[in-house]
């Protein structure tokens, strides 16, 4: 893209906002619109987290935007789980969180410094609205409307999690990352919580759908929910209420997570980008920083080829290979929570340490106390450690190879 190029980008998430950001800097002439199509200012979800790592990158893209976003994120270093009535804490990575609607809005308003149109209530649903765009940007999340417009092509399989969960926020500030499993007489549920704010909280709370079930949560209303949950959650909360939805419209909703691949990432000049292309587990808490790295991939594959054939193709070979160690440790961590009775009876300490290794494709092969002691031992010995990670992909290649002659 040596010369000026009209881009439309669908969907106003942080992907699109950021790659315009990106292409303005590399080109200020590039022609860009991000059309969202919903009202200023009425994002859904609360806080995301990302890692120091994704700031370098951010840095080395715009450093005015990661200045902002970083002046406007909280930290924490510490993990906290609690198992019933016993608590347990790990010292680990510095996390960082920022609400969703701060980060939009930062990336929107350093966009627009740079003279990119962003036009809310601005709703495209077929790339043929846009005849006279050189290159059309799918940013329009996991329901994506152009990529469904052309769903034979693109190919995209959804597979939907076992378990409910629901996005909800809270008042209580959490000083660590925190985790918490109650015991109820319908089975375990449990949250994440973790603080995007000096004031709030992001609080996701996950349980079997026997034990969403059995506490009637199916058939509750939002506020009978909420106020259930409040009651099961009321130690890690410190009283603190739960929220539900982020906007004035609609309601908080329990949903099965929708895992997204597709077969294909572009078609003629429209190239999927984030959720649209695909989606891994929040259990991870990547999401977010995907999508960002997706953007910084697209950005650069553009200006290293003044083809927009080779350059689409060339981002959908490097996210592809950059996503597979990503997505193999989001299906693991999902069925980590999926299989949950198998660790809930460990100590405290051990159920910890097991939650922070359950990215990996062994332990669901292994008796879980001689997983952990494994993985002590493997903390002292080089040996072991080395075949540790040696052996882990070589069991998940060959259950994928067995899963996969099963199907056919």
């Amino acid at each position: 893209m040596g010369v000026r190029v009209k881009v439309a980008c669908v969907g106003g998430g942080p992907a699109a906002l950021y790659l315009s950001i990106l292409l303005k800097r590399q080109d200020p002439s590039h022609d860009i619109t991000v059309h969202e199509r919903n009202p200023a200012g009425s994002t859904y979800g609360w806080g995301v987290t990302y890692w120091g790592g994704l700031l370098e990158k951010l840095r080395a893209g715009d450093p005015e935007s990661a200045r902002a976003i970083s002046e406007h994120s909280v930290r924490w270093s510490d993990g906290v789980a609690h198992v019933g009535d016993r608590t347990t804490v790990h010292h680990g990575d510095q996390g960082h969180g920022i609400g969703r609607h701060r980060l939009l809005d930062i990336l929107a308003t350093r966009a627009r410094s740079l003279g990119v149109r962003v036009e809310f209530e601005s709703e495209i649903t077929d790339a043929a609205q846009l005849p006279d765009a050189d290159l059309v940007v799918a940013g329009d999340g996991v329901r994506s409307v152009l990529r469904e417009r052309h769903a034979d092509h693109f190919g995209a399989e959804i597979a939907l999690g076992r378990n409910k969960y629901i996005w909800l926020g809270t008042t209580k500030v959490f000083d660590s990352f925190t985790f918490a499993f109650v015991e109820t007489a319908h089975g375990w549920i449990w949250c994440y919580g973790y603080r995007f704010s000096d004031e709030r909280s992001t609080c996701v709370i996950e349980c079997s759908p026997e034990t969403w079930r059995g506490l009637g949560l199916h058939e509750a209303s939002e506020s009978d929910g909420l106020a259930l949950l409040e009651r099961l959650f009321a130690g890690p909360l410190d009283g603190h209420g739960l929220i539900g939805r982020a906007q004035a419209d609609g309601s908080a909703q329990w949903l099965n997570f929708r895992t997204l691949t597709n077969r294909t990432w572009h078609r003629g000049n429209v190239v999927l980008l984030g959720d649209a292309a695909h989606t891994t587990h929040y259990s991870i808490g990547a999401g977010t920083t995907l999508a960002l790295e997706d953007a910084m991939a697209l950005a650069g594959a553009l200006r290293g080829s003044p083809e927009l054939g080779p350059a689409l193709a060339a981002y959908e070979r490097e996210r592809r290979s950059a996503l597979l160690s990503v997505q193999s440790a989001a299906r693991y961590s999902a069925r980590w929570y999926e299989n949950l009775p198998r660790y809930i009876g460990l100590d405290p300490a051990q159920m910890f340490a097991l939650l922070g290794q359950r990215h990996s494709p062994l332990l669901p092969h292994i008796p879980p106390q001689l997983y952990y002691r494994i993985d002590r031992a493997a903390e002292q010995l080089e040996p072991l450690r080395r075949m540790k990670r040696w052996l882990g992909p070589r069991v998940a290649r060959t259950l994928h190879g067995r899963a996969g002659a099963a199907r056919d």
